[in-house]
């Protein structure tokens, strides 16, 4: 997508006219600049796409703001000084004190064409001495079975700006403390490769899954199917459960059970306006207990909460409902004679055009529905991806959690991937990925 500069250049601005006398130290050349926004399908946009570890969508040198010595101006500072007021100085390894979103706590950005097919002139924001180059990922190898969370992080594509990490319940508190029960939650997260045919990862070698049941493929160890019953309980999170206005007000969802979770304690990276990160929910639940008590969850909770966001829920389906059974998201699926498939099958209340088919579960344990005729599949959503805002060099919590609600059975999952780190403002929005 074309590069946003022009808030990357008022902040930019800001800086040098902060450091009062010095403002005509400050020199700016405003070659190639260009503001433009990308798209994707779906209901908005995200930002940009970039290698693991690599900022898109935007320019931290987009001021021009030149350094010392390169002949188009400097910031007269000595080795010790902090002119950019960014926390680094020459002597700390920061190669351009006069531009505060570049220093060794950036993240690269990649220069791409703008709508008109102009390439802004390529920066070295995390003063490595190279120029857009793409990170490596950082998740090979990682063991289907890692306790580590912080290794299990990884596989989302965060290798680096980690302060810490733990697992959790739905609430966010530890794990259970019984032997059986805390065995049975580590079966609920697992690092794959591949998830059948049609799940590849999103970037890099792994990915992570998280499950109210086992995180596990058909042949491999530890693999139950459909209804693992881990035998604990734990409260919701804040302000959940949320029922969908399109089930009625008859149905309540009932308290989680067996949830499993990551949580993550991130600080963002000195130019980072915006996050994101790609998801795939899972459910046995699609269709027979559509619109019913039994309704799971997938969430992603961000401290501080977003603007809007009174609970901190960034993960949404395209009525602005959180990621459940009843989502409006669950377009992979299939059904006698459908799409249209209407469910319950017993009772219809809900339509789903299942879109995509049934191609991203076939060759998955959620490919046949056990409970239902033949001819019905589960259902997942297929990849989506949640973009969010990010303040430079700010601290970030995010915890991911499925859980089931009200009974241990018929269980729920989904894949996480492709964490990636924007220069474009972000927003909370949960829309459908670019094609690859």
């Amino acid at each position: 997508m074309a590069r946003l500069r022009p808030s990357w250049a008022l902040l930019a601005l800001a800086s040098c006219l902060g450091a009062g006398a010095a403002i005509a130290a400050c020199s700016a050349d405003n070659e190639g600049d260009s503001s433009s926004t990308g798209s994707t399908q779906g209901s908005g946009g995200t930002g940009g796409e970039s290698s693991s570890g690599v900022l898109s969508g935007g320019n931290s040198n987009a001021g021009g703001f030149t350094p010392a010595g390169s002949g188009g101006g400097s910031c007269m500072s000595t080795p010790e000084d902090d002119f950019d007021e960014d926390g680094f100085t020459e002597a700390d390894g920061d190669c351009n004190d006069c531009d505060p979103f570049v220093n060794p706590n950036a993240v690269e950005v990649i220069a791409e064409p703008d709508e008109d097919g102009g390439v802004p002139q390529a920066a070295d924001e995390d003063c490595d001495g190279d120029t857009d180059e793409l990170a490596e990922p950082c998740d090979s190898g990682i063991a289907l079975d890692e306790m580590d969370p912080l290794t299990a992080a990884k596989a989302i594509g965060l290798c680096a700006f980690v302060d810490e990490a733990r697992w959790v319940l739905a609430d966010g508190s530890p794990p259970p403390v019984d032997p059986t029960q805390l065995a049975n939650f580590h079966l609920g997260h697992g690092v794959l490769d591949h998830l059948g045919p049609n799940n590849p990862t999103q970037e890099g070698a792994r990915m992570l899954m998280l499950s109210s049941g086992t995180a596990r493929r058909e042949e491999q160890p530890g693999f139950f199917h459909r209804n693992f019953e881990k035998g604990y309980t734990s409260n919701p999170p804040a302000g959940f459960p949320k029922e969908s206005p399109s089930c009625g007000p008859s149905v309540t969802t009932g308290p989680p059970t067996d949830a499993t979770g990551l949580e993550v304690e991130i600080t963002a990276p000195s130019n980072a306006l915006g996050l994101s990160f790609d998801f795939n929910f899972f459910t046995y639940e699609w269709p027979k207990f559509i619109c019913t008590t039994f309704n799971d969850f997938f969430v992603a909770i961000m401290e501080p909460f977003p603007n809007n966001q009174p609970d901190g829920n960034i993960s949404f389906d395209s009525g602005g409902n959180p990621i459940s059974v009843n989502n409006a998201f669950l377009d992979v699926c299939g059904c006698p004679g459908g799409p249209p498939c209407a469910v319950p099958p017993s009772n219809p209340v809900k339509t789903f055009d299942c879109a995509f088919g049934t191609t991203g579960v076939m060759g998955t344990d959620w490919d046949v529905d056990d409970g239902s005729p033949v001819g019905w599949t589960n259902g997942s959503t297929g990849w989506l991806r949640t973009t969010a805002p990010a303040e430079p060099g700010k601290p970030i919590k995010l915890r991911f959690v499925v859980y089931d609600s009200q009974d241990h059975k018929v269980d729920s999952a989904v894949l996480l991937d492709n964490w990636q780190w924007s220069g474009t403002p972000g927003t909370v929005e949960t829309v459908i990925p670019p094609p690859k």
